[in-house]
């Protein structure tokens, strides 16, 4: 598997150094300096071949993360297992800097030894390493913690420890989304695409289970088969065709390939539970209409009306519309209805702010671009008009249809918990041509 690991700072100095196999020596670390930190041409690679060694690298702030071996090895894993590390060290000490590795070195030492071992990856889960290895060092343990450590290392849930009690039981559920376009000038849609992650918070006591439910098109199909079209049409719950999806190691996929429900014993605190992606059926929030016409050689008319295609009674936020301005521009003259416009010289492009927005509402804005005579001959590219917005549902049109909790040994039902479920979506890459 991994041969070495090395941590190295800006200017290609070791700071921390764990060789697991014997085929790697000490012209490795001079290697990877002199090729990847040293190089005269930025290497955007993160996988380097030298002289029959791969070098598989990350890279935080001013901190290099070197994984070295000789071997055909996943390359999936061996990244997976760097940003594990990076996610530890965070947890452990804050911000990757050369200081605090300085400071720490030999808590990184410890946590290379139970994270890897001759080259493996073992538990590096975060929340089981910290109760064995504290931040001050290994110390003593007593009899409870020790069988506590034991269960954590050899159980099946290395995501949570037992024992934990609150108040207040709560789950915060946000369903955080990024819709992509490029639209072409007549309003055809030319890609489009929506990247979406479930983020939970949970403050839950014992060892609760969750079930997590969406309006995936599987189960709807399942459940119009057993009589229930009708009531899902009725109800006006639309399905959605998940593309692919990932899920936090919490979540039983067994449960999920057999029944499509998503069921998972949660880690404390902060975590994402699961990654997708569509394709079909999605709300696009904006439609961008531009007009660009050339007025001889000097002057361009520009107008843009932008309309908002969701409920009324929803706001959107944090609107900016970049149109873009040929290199030649001399000056620019901006006229909008809503909103503040300013044209920014530094990066070619008219600026259009708006600070909120109804559904089923548009705005325009025109724009006199006055050209200075140039004696190149080729046409302007007119580069795409880019948006950027944030309104409050899910473009993919995802729902959820339930979130419930189970913990037969603490005296809390489902009814007891208090849940909270948001819906955000967010512009991608956004653009429109003109």
């Amino acid at each position: 598997m991994i041969g070495g690991l090395f941590i190295y700072n800006h200017k290609g100095e070791v700071l921390i150094s764990r060789v697991y196999r014997d085929d790697i020596g000490r012209n490795a670390v001079d290697a990877f300096r002199v090729n990847v930190i040293h190089a005269r041409q930025q290497v955007r690679s993160p996988v380097t071949n030298i002289a029959r060694t791969s070098f598989f690298h990350v890279k935080r702030s001013n901190i290099w993360l070197a994984a070295v071996t000789k071997q055909n090895v996943n390359a999936a894993m061996v990244f997976e297992f760097l940003y594990k590390m990076c996610d530890v060290m965070t947890a452990y000490f804050g911000k990757i800097s050369e200081e605090n590795i300085k400071n720490n070195f030999v808590l990184i030492y410890e946590l290379l030894d139970e994270i890897l071992d001759f080259g493996y990856p073992q538990n590096s889960e975060t929340g089981a390493l910290k109760t064995f290895i504290t931040q001050q060092g290994i110390k003593s343990q007593t009899k409870e913690e020790q069988s506590q450590i034991t269960s954590q290392v050899t159980g099946q849930i290395g995501w949570r420890r037992e024992g934990i009690k609150y108040r207040r039981n709560e789950l915060f559920l946000d369903v955080l989304e990024s819709v992509n376009l490029l639209m072409s000038p007549q309003g055809q849609v030319l890609s489009a695409h929506v990247s979406g992650r479930v983020v939970m918070k949970s403050y839950l006591s014992g060892m609760p289970e969750c079930k997590f439910g969406m309006n995936d098109k599987i189960v709807i199909d399942k459940q119009g088969k057993g009589g229930t079209t009708d009531d899902t049409v009725k109800s006006g719950k639309q399905s959605i065709a998940i593309d692919d999806c990932t899920f936090h190691q919490c979540v039983r996929l067994s449960k999920f390939d057999s029944e499509r429900s998503i069921s998972f014993i949660p880690p404390d605190g902060e975590y994402e539970l699961m990654r997708y992606r569509t394709t079909k059926d999605i709300i696009l929030p904006f439609r961008v209409i531009p007009l660009v016409r050339e007025v001889g050689r000097t002057k361009l008319e520009v107008k843009v009306v932008i309309k908002s295609n969701f409920k009324p009674s929803l706001l959107a936020q944090k609107i900016e519309v970049r149109i873009p301005t040929p290199l030649n521009t001399s000056g620019v003259q901006v006229i909008c209805m809503k909103g503040k416009a300013k044209y920014k010289a530094s990066e070619n492009a008219i600026v259009w702010k708006i600070k909120r927005m109804a559904g089923m509402k548009e705005s325009q804005i025109s724009a006199e671009i006055e050209l200075l005579p140039t004696n190149d001959k080729k046409k302007w590219a007119r580069p795409p008009i880019s948006m950027n917005f944030e309104v409050p549902f899910a473009p993919s049109g995802l729902k959820v249809r339930y979130l419930k909790v189970f913990e037969p040994k603490l005296n809390y039902s489902d009814h007891d918990v208090i849940k909270w479920v948001r819906y955000i979506g967010r512009s991608g890459i956004y653009e429109t041509r003109c």
